[in-house]
């Protein structure tokens, strides 16, 4: 819940904003339908659908499969990214960058990256129950004005 208020207090992510048509938006993060539609967090449409919000959920689908395989391989060799974090807001950032940096020269070097790495750490993962609380409700209404905007 901490992380939630900090990303919604625009702490994690620069204070970039573009506008499309009247809405002003605020860079987001994409998630899947298990998580809460939050001005900073976009998950797809959900229920009967018109072709404008399939073509949205379509879209969104395509980017999150490329974020997810990246954070699939990421968590599976850094573990700790999969647990909760006591760390402060100032050093989240910096421990997660050098998890991104770590990996990518074991990538580079042609490390041997397991299956099972992956898969453990999906099993892992979907143990972790997501926050519902009155705050993300009223952050949700924000959310329904940019998710339509996009």
């Amino acid at each position: 819940q901490h992380q939630c208020r900090m990303a919604g207090k625009g702490i994690y992510f620069p204070d970039q904003k573009i506008t499309v048509g009247d809405v002003e938006m605020p860079i987001v993060i994409f998630g899947d339908p298990a998580y809460p539609l939050m001005p900073w967090l976009m998950k797809p449409y959900t229920g009967a659908l018109d072709s404008s919000k399939e073509l949205f959920n379509y879209r969104l689908s395509k980017c999150r499969m490329v974020v997810e395989c990246a954070f699939g391989r990421l968590e599976g060799r850094w573990r700790s990214l999969l647990t909760r974090s006591d760390l402060s807001e100032t050093n989240i950032p910096i421990v997660i960058a050098a998890c991104c940096v770590l990996h990518n020269l074991c990538e580079s070097k042609g490390e041997t990256f397991m299956a099972g790495w992956e898969v453990e750490a999906n099993r892992l993962a979907s143990a972790y129950k997501q926050p519902d609380t009155r705050a993300i409700r009223r952050a949700q209404q924000d959310a329904v004005r940019i998710r339509e905007a996009l």
